[in-house]
């Protein structure tokens, strides 16, 4: 099998052929169709969270079940699916109150990654997924299937950018309809945060980023007002926009500790921000707890949108179906397995939306 694998923090990944396990009880071999590269990736690759070398990263992907092992009924052979680094047992504590995210069970695959190079060294098996590679294998939790007219390059964007984004708005924030929204960063996690918005109904929603392409792409996501730090006050046009009060919810979808820090200063007395982008380690924000005490804010965390996504994937998926909301919109790249270097390349330099490898 032809994987991407990462030897050395920061330099080119090699493509190359591992070894990969068949699936043990409870897991499933998907050969994957698509992979799109998300920001987790590359801070991975880049060595921001640090780790063990070497590694196949990609965990945004879906595909075409191969085999299943015993114990899995939920998806059999030939199936659809969208595949997600999201494990869960569905019987832990975590799990029992619907935080499928945190589950607390160690799988076998925690243990023990099922790619080896031919030599037999063991290749870790990245964000639970390793999907810079023609198949994955995965504990059946982490697969959804959908619907056949879904395409897979669509498709595995659902896996992690648009259940984060949409589901930071609906199921982390909860917002209503009326509510006012800023959401700071409008890359392929913030832009799905404007289109939980929008499908919640919050006006006005207010997208904040550097990039014209960026704010421009967020309006046609369902942005109604954009923001250019490098030309306007950020704070002096939030309270425009609100009417002097501020946002009822900010989503913080970038990893930057100047972001942070400004989305704390964006919120209403009884406002809540998000956080939902992922800052590499040692990265630190400062708030003044008086303030955040006395106006009753909230600062909320965000881990993969707060999805439930057996529930959660194939709503969007009717949604999109329904034209309500935009998948195929995100796709601004796509590149075979072998030009993987030059997609991450791309997506470092913040080209376009979203760039996918396709199988």
């Amino acid at each position: 099998m032809k994987a991407a694998v990462c030897r050395q923090f920061g330099k080119p990944l090699d493509i190359e052929d591992i070894e990969i396990a068949d699936p043990r009880a409870g897991e499933i071999k998907v050969r994957l169709k698509a992979c799109g590269i998300c920001h987790s990736d590359l801070y991975c690759v880049e060595g921001a969270w640090g780790g063990t070398l070497p590694a196949v990263y990609g965990h945004e992907a879906a595909g075409i079940v191969e085999s299943v092992g015993t114990g899995v009924d939920h998806v059999r052979p030939g199936d659809h699916v969208v595949v997600t680094l999201i494990r869960s047992c569905g019987h832990c504590p975590a799990c029992a109150e619907g935080a499928q995210v945190f589950c607390e069970t160690v799988f076998p695959l925690d243990r023990a990654s099922p790619l080896t190079s031919r030599r037999g060294e063991p290749i870790v098996h990245g964000l639970k997924t390793a999907a810079f590679a023609e198949a994955v294998v995965v504990e059946a939790s982490q697969a959804v299937a959908i619907a056949r007219d879904v395409r897979f390059d669509s498709a595995c964007l659902i896996a992690c950018g648009v259940i984060t984004g949409v589901g930071a708005a609906i199921n982390t924030a909860r917002v209503r309809a009326g509510e006012s929204v800023v959401v700071i960063g409008t890359g392929g996690v913030g832009l799905n945060s404007v289109q939980g918005a929008r499908l919640a109904g919050a006006f006005p929603i207010i997208a904040v980023d550097l990039a014209d392409a960026k704010l421009a792409a967020a309006r046609r996501f369902g942005a109604t007002h954009a923001i250019d730090p490098k030309r306007e006050d950020v704070a002096e046009k939030v309270r425009a926009y609100t009417d002097g009060r501020r946002a009822d919810h900010v989503f913080v979808t970038v990893g930057a500790k100047a972001a942070f820090e400004q989305g704390l200063s964006l919120m209403r007395r009884n406002g809540d921000m998000i956080v939902v982008g992922m800052p590499a380690s040692g990265i630190t924000a400062t708030f003044d707890p008086g303030s955040l005490a006395n106006d009753g804010q909230r600062i909320l965390g965000c881990k993969m949108g707060s999805a439930r996504i057996r529930l959660d994937i194939p709503k969007i998926v009717e949604l999109y179906k329904q034209g309500r909301l935009m998948l195929d919109e995100l796709v601004t790249g796509r590149y075979p397995l072998e030009a993987i270097n030059e997609a991450i390349a791309a997506s470092s330099r913040g080209e376009g939306l979203r760039n996918v490898i396709v199988f």
